[in-house]
């Protein structure tokens, strides 16, 4: 890879939910793009705040960069996302899957918010499978990659992939299955589409869990360590291995901690649900009848 292809990556690990955001920088303009950003939220108490948010723009101010994008790579059941308020503070451009529109139409009507758009909205730009932008010089190309959900991309900077949820560390696997448009034989499909990438491609993983094998964070990995080591899908793991080891899986694991509130700020690209009639803005829990 030449120096023009290799953009600087730092990642911003968030404690509360095991999420990496990722500051992706074009060294020869200065110009950048912010993937994946958390909003901090406190369900105990109902408090948002932008510590992670401020952290990175600390960060943005301190280099000299310019961001151009505020990128999600889906969106997200497990934090809130920070693209709208970084949107505004920036005025960058925000992007994310064009697929987003199934997911705005389902949980609209989960949550009875008929005021949630469903072509996209407030997104700036929604990406197809195979669509081309750039961040500074540096070439970006969009992979299409659902399973975790069925609105899941994948970012390719130069010779670095940012996979979202698709893939985690080598030690820790894949991404979970069963969420609504969610399907293990669709990601173990997106998975190696990733991993057809040349083999020093760096893999940035959306979170680390950190399983007892390890006592440090990483977010890091190639293409050539996903394939020779990823527990779940190393080479060698026929699809059918990986459908049968992942639905078993699934079926362990527990609905993630902010499941509810992250949908209904995620749909609409990081903005809170519209006020009620008395003016205070909620975040809804369904609640399941026994029996």
């Amino acid at each position: 890879m030449t120096q023009a292809l290799k953009p600087d990556v730092s990642g911003f690990f968030d404690e509360a939910t095991s999420t990496v955001t990722y500051l992706v920088a074009d060294p020869a303009t200065s110009k950048a793009a912010i993937i994946d950003p958390v909003l901090d939220y406190d369900p105990a108490s109902g408090r948002i705040s932008h510590d992670n948010l401020y952290r990175l723009l600390a960060f943005v101010k301190e280099e000299g960069l310019t961001v151009e994008w505020v990128l999600d790579t889906h969106a997200h059941a497990d934090h809130l996302t920070g693209t709208a308020v970084l949107r505004e503070k920036l005025g960058a451009k925000s992007g994310i899957g064009e697929h987003i529109v199934d997911i705005q139409s389902y949980w609209r009507d989960v949550f009875n918010m008929p005021y949630v758009a469903t072509d996209g909205t407030p997104y700036d730009r929604l990406f197809a499978d195979g669509d081309r932008f750039a961040i500074g010089d540096l070439p970006v190309n969009v992979i299409h990659t659902p399973g975790h959900t069925a609105a899941d991309i994948t970012y390719v900077v130069g010779d670095a992939a940012f996979v979202g949820d698709t893939l985690f560390m080598p030690d820790y696997g894949t991404a979970r299955t069963d969420f609504p448009g969610g399907d293990a034989h669709t990601l173990y499909a997106s998975i190696r589409k990733i991993l057809a990438l040349p083999a020093d491609t760096r893999i940035f993983v959306g979170h680390d869990y950190l399983p007892e094998s390890r006592k440090d964070i990483r977010w890091e990995s190639t293409v050539a360590e996903q394939r020779k080591s990823n527990r779940h899908v190393h080479d060698g793991v026929s699809e059918d291995d990986f459908v049968k080891l992942r639905e078993e899986r699934n079926a362990t694991l527990g609905s993630p901690r902010l499941l509810y509130p992250s949908l209904q700020v995620n749909i609409r690209g990081g903005h809170m649900p519209d006020p009620e009639e008395n003016g205070s803005v909620y975040l809804k829990t369904p609640i399941r009848k026994a029996g």
